[in-house]
């Protein structure tokens, strides 16, 4: 154990090179933050960068994220050990984790706008980065080992490379939006170039037990350019953009998918209940509004003896949560290209490339670069995975086009077996799992 007198000294210590620290100007604190860049593009091969899936994987983390939190003074100790939020809970988010040996030594988590919006919308105003377009996912819950803190970015910066690498392939994410201490802020800022939101700082965030904190977002549409022109000729161990944008880790394990989903949930109805009712109180604790949210999200028979209980009658509070919100939700997010050709009279045929973000049993949404014409019958052929082709017959019934892109709802005329496959997938799958084994929801 530590003696008092040691820990007050060493604590003062600190205090006082952060001081000093805070004194030197922006560009040399941010020169001397990207001196501290160690980004191992061969890493040793015991580190796994993975999706934290089952349930040993996602104890270790939230009890890895629990002893980060109290020890930051961001949370009180929990009698479970564990951290585990509402957020944690849901099919739009995804944990990403680091494991040493086989023990997790580092986590994150991404959280993608559900109904329950974001943790930091709360705080600060995300209307000028909606307004650019594209989808945004909040880093949260971020964690690594006491053991791999004083080791040059061992963990954290292969983490980094595994969740931009999962931003930008897979999780279909523009923008990444971040609440952190004030004194972490220009560690983010330095190195990957986030910038502060509009809101700037907070005296108390509810979300990390009343601890200030700054807002920030990271573009990563143009975050390549930003990275090569102050990274791009120094050594390969220095080099943020090539470790980045261009280096393969083989230590990332990334999720095997058989359709063109973009997100990854992993919950069963066995892990909800042992993580949100047995190990921690987290559905207990849930207002009558979260709590309907919720039931709007798992809506399938089996999901009922695990949730919260709602008051059927409670028509103030069914008012108070809008109806878009109680509507079916979807579990997953789509990012499936495809294309749709029409046939004049005079016999010549034209195709428009589609990308389909929703769809259902008789329909879908889809963008496009070019006008489509409504109230027309064409074929529309959507690659729904990899070895999954869908060609049915369509046509566009409405559309609007801003920005140069257009927005269309398509009807079919009848849904051929893959995509009544796909549809049934979607509707009784779970987790990214029941994806993958798809075929058992619905027969030929």
């Amino acid at each position: 154990m530590k003696h008092p007198l040691i820990a007050s000294a060493r604590k003062l210590w600190h205090l006082g090179l952060r001081k000093a620290f805070s004194l030197f100007p922006r560009s040399g604190r941010f020169a001397i933050f990207r001196s501290f860049v160690e980004c191992d593009p061969k890493p040793d091969k015991r580190l796994v960068l993975k999706i934290a899936e089952t349930e040993e994987e996602l104890e270790q983390c939230f009890a890895l994220l629990h002893d980060a939190y109290v020890g930051a003074g961001f949370m009180k100790p929990a009698p479970s050990g564990l951290r585990a939020t509402i957020y944690h809970a849901l099919p739009t988010t995804t944990t990403l984790c680091a494991k040493f040996d086989g023990k997790v030594v580092g986590t994150l988590s991404l959280i993608r706008e559900s109904v329950f919006g974001f943790p930091l919308q709360a705080i600060f105003d995300l209307n000028e980065i909606r307004a650019r377009g594209g989808k945004i996912a909040e880093v949260s819950a971020l964690a690594v080992h006491p053991d791999f803190r004083k080791t040059g970015g061992a963990i954290l910066f292969p983490l980094m490379k595994f969740m931009y690498e999962y931003c930008t392939t897979f999780f279909d994410t523009r923008h990444l939006v971040i609440a952190v201490h004030p004194t972490r802020i220009e560690m983010y800022e330095s190195l990957l170039f986030f910038e502060r939101l509009t809101e700037n700082k907070v005296d108390s965030y509810d979300f990390a037990n009343g601890a200030p904190a700054v807002g920030a977002s990271l573009d990563l549409r143009g975050a390549p350019r930003k990275y090569r022109e102050v990274y791009g000729k120094k050594s390969p161990k220095k080099n943020l953009y090539a470790y980045f944008v261009k280096v393969k880790l083989p230590n990332i394990v990334l999720p095997g998918r058989r359709y063109f989903t973009t997100n990854d949930p992993v919950m069963t109805t066995n892990l909800l209940d042992h993580f949100f009712n047995q190990r921690t109180k987290v559905f207990e604790g849930l207002g009558m509004r979260e709590r309907i949210l919720l039931h709007s999200i798992y809506n399938l028979p089996e999901h009922q003896k695990m949730l919260p209980s709602i008051d059927e009658n409670d028509e103030a509070q069914k008012t108070a949560v809008s109806g878009k919100h109680l509507r079916q939700h979807q579990r997953y997010s789509l990012k499936c290209p495809g294309n749709f050709m029409l046939t004049s009279l005079e016999g010549k045929s034209k195709a428009t490339n589609l990308l389909v973000v929703e769809l259902s049993n008789f329909g879908f949404l889809a963008h496009a670069k070019k006008e489509i014409p409504t109230r027309m019958w064409g074929k529309a052929t959507i690659q729904l995975g990899n070895n999954e082709q869908s060609t049915v017959r369509a046509m566009a019934v409405r559309g609007k086009t801003t920005g140069g892109q257009g927005f269309y709802g398509f009807t079919l005329a009848e849904p051929d077996t893959t995509w009544r496959k796909f549809v049934g997938a979607l509707t009784a799958g779970v987790t990214h799992q029941d994806m993958d084994n798809s075929t058992r929801f619905l027969e030929d």
